[in-house]
C-alpha cells in the first residue's frame, strides 16, 4: 500500500510453491478416492466375516 508492489518471487520461490501446490493436489485427491471406496470395503469385510 505504503510501500510498493512486493518484489516478485525468485525462481526458486516459484518451483518450492509450484511443489507445494502439487503435493497438496495430490494429498486431496487421494483422500477423496480413500473415502469414495471406504464403505465399499467396510461393506466386503463385513461380508467376510
Amino acid at each position: 500500500m505504503f510501500g510498493g508492489p512486493p518484489p516478485a518471487p525468485s525462481q526458486a520461490e516459484l518451483k518450492a510453491q509450484e511443489e507445494a501446490a502439487s503435493n497438496e493436489l495430490k494429498f486431496a485427491l487421494s483422500t477423496c478416492f480413500a473415502l469414495y471406496l471406504s464403505p465399499f470395503v467396510i461393506d466386503y469385510v463385513r461380508k467376510l466375516v
